[in-house]
């Protein structure tokens, strides 16, 4: 199996918002979700600065996984960061190392783009994902709680 890894282009945009779907029902928050195709679209190929930026997972043609980010430009460093907002693998494909390939392809983005760190937030009850992340060498930052304010 061929997987490759590419930057996301505006004709991705349906599917992405597939996979933008999935990751909603399996995070459960679809009950919340509002992003249309459309948004994907005009969000983060059309609009300038983009609002995300994305990297995608590629089998035959078909879009199987997805890393969407976007940079954070000023931090204590004086070095900006990348903050992975979504890395999400169809289930069937998952365990094909296509995660870590993504991630990697991320590491490569931050580098090039002289980026401190690489920071994400993780569902504690994700235990997958958790000990997915760890396997790559990321630390748990306990350091900060996160915190949300809705309006």
């Amino acid at each position: 199996m061929d997987i490759i890894i590419r930057n996301a282009e505006e004709a991705d945009s349906d599917q992405l918002w597939i996979l933008m779907r999935e990751l909603a029902v399996f995070e459960h928050y679809i009950d919340d979700f509002a992003i249309t195709p459309e948004i994907v679209a005009h969000s983060g190929f059309r609009k300038e600065p983009r609002d995300f930026h994305c990297l995608v997972a590629e089998v035959n043609m078909e879009i199987v996984g997805m890393l969407v980010y976007y940079f954070l430009p000023y931090t204590a460093q004086n070095r900006p960061a990348i903050y992975m907002k979504e890395l999400y693998v169809q289930e069937v494909y998952r365990g094909q190392n296509i995660g870590q390939k993504l991630m990697i392809a991320l590491r490569k983005e931050a580098e090039a783009n002289n980026c401190k760190q690489i920071k994400w937030t993780v569902a504690p009850w994700n235990e997958a994902g958790i000990k997915f992340y760890q396997r790559l060498g990321a630390k748990e930052n306990q350091d900060w709680l996160n915190y949300e304010w809705s309006v």
